[in-house]
């Protein structure tokens, strides 16, 4: 997560001086989800014959060349050859990182069967410390030693934990699924809570390029400062989803409401960043940092207890418990992810563009809004289902005679 959210602070400035607009920063930052989203179904589906371990380490491999890379572009021709560059070494980032996370959650799924949400939290932390790290450690070395240093540091890093991981890590098999993704989406409720995958997924990744510009803009920040900001979001998502994975896992009944108010908590957050035009209230930076703190607890509120929500109604619909049905959902979990994380800097920086971070923080926080009430649309007509048909039951037995002809 440091190689992803590491070019927060400083990336979209130092790429406007190599002559890239605020939307082909945000398209730069976007390619890496549209890649991820390709690859994460591909592996998904075969990560069985690749193998789980193999898959993980060798991600991490790619991941950490290629951040190493990164930092070599400040070294390449203005203007078109380093926005090509960019989009080519970020999309080579985006397979490596696929394989990564698609074998991370496979194998934490069929290691801890029973505890996948308080997993999914804890490894939330990681993932949180890694968007807590990044932005600062980055805005940092950035500051004292240019743009190379960050990239540098933080690949060597990451091609450091492989050995580590060969050593460690046993071999994982299983059977391959014969089941497509199209027949996991063909059930309504998988693809709803998708959904919300995509717009939790959207709305982090809006962040990534926008609060960096708006906060140099408005309040003529330097990019340790505005690594430090992001702390505000990373640290109330990363403390959160320890506790909401536990309460999922022991309470799977509350899901469905940690996913509905998640989901309308996220649009009221947003609707404050800027804050909307629309209440009249001056944009203040100490509010501006509590609504991201709101904002991180939201969604990871919304976030955590879809993964085994999506597993547990997979099973309920007749899938085969493995790794090779673990590996779909992975994979799909992913795709999603990784199609809001396309979608929200990319439309972010476009809208930044045309309508400035009020406007467009306000459009964003609408995508969870919406899918979250069709979701709750959804379990409405559910239970209403239900009752009906347990109605009917009662109404037949009533009926029938006590002693049969």
């Amino acid at each position: 997560m440091i190689c992803y959210s590491i070019l927060g602070p400083f990336f979209p400035k130092e790429a406007g001086r190599k002559g890239a607009n605020d939307t082909v920063v945000g398209m730069i930052f976007g390619c890496f989800a549209l890649f991820n989203l390709i690859f994460s179904l591909l592996l998904g589906k075969y990560i069985v014959q690749i193998g789980a371990k193999f898959m993980f380490v060798s991600g991490m491999f790619i991941s950490g060349c290629c951040t190493i890379l990164f930092g070599l572009l400040d070294k390449a021709p203005d203007g078109l050859v380093f926005i090509v560059l960019c989009f080519v070494v970020r999309s080579m980032d985006a397979i490596g990182f696929s394989g990564c996370v698609t074998a991370s959650f496979s194998i934490l799924a069929a290691t801890f069967p029973n505890n996948i949400a308080t997993i999914m939290g804890l490894l939330e932390i990681f993932a949180g410390l890694g968007l807590v790290m990044g932005p600062p450690i980055g805005g940092f070395l950035y500051q004292m030693f240019g743009y190379e240093v960050p990239f540098i540091a933080v690949g060597c890093i990451a091609l450091s934990m492989v050995p580590l991981n060969m050593g460690i890590l046993p071999n994982y098999g299983g059977i391959a699924s014969s089941v497509s993704f199209w027949k996991l989406l063909a059930i309504p409720k998988v693809t709803l809570v998708c959904l919300i995958v995509f717009s939790v997924s959207s709305c982090i990744g809006f962040l990534d390029p926008t609060i960096s510009l708006f906060l140099t803009q408005k309040f003529n920040l330097h990019s340790g400062y505005i690594g430090l900001v992001f702390l505000g979001f990373a640290v109330s998502y990363a403390l959160s989803s320890p506790l909401l994975g536990y309460l999922s896992d022991n309470l799977p009944r509350i899901r469905k409401w940690l996913l509905l108010v998640g989901s309308w908590l996220i649009a009221v957050s947003f609707s404050f960043l800027g804050p909307a035009p629309i209440f009249h209230i001056k944009c203040q930076l100490w509010m501006f940092v509590l609504m991201l703190v709101f904002s991180g607890f939201s969604l990871s509120l919304s976030g955590i207890p879809v993964f085994p929500e999506i597993i547990t109604c997979v099973y309920e619909n007749g899938f085969e418990e493995g790794l090779g049905t673990l590996g779909l959902v992975s994979g799909i979990f992913g795709a999603w992810w990784c199609l809001g994380s396309f979608v929200g800097p990319t439309l972010g920086g476009y809208l930044y563009e045309k309508l400035g971070f009020e406007w467009a923080a306000v459009i964003q926080g609408s995508f969870p809004l919406f899918f979250g009430s069709l979701l709750g649309l959804y379990f409405i007509v559910v239970t209403f289902h239900k009752r009906r048909s347990v109605s009917g039951i009662h109404a037949d037995e009533e009926r029938a005679p006590l002693i049969p002809n």
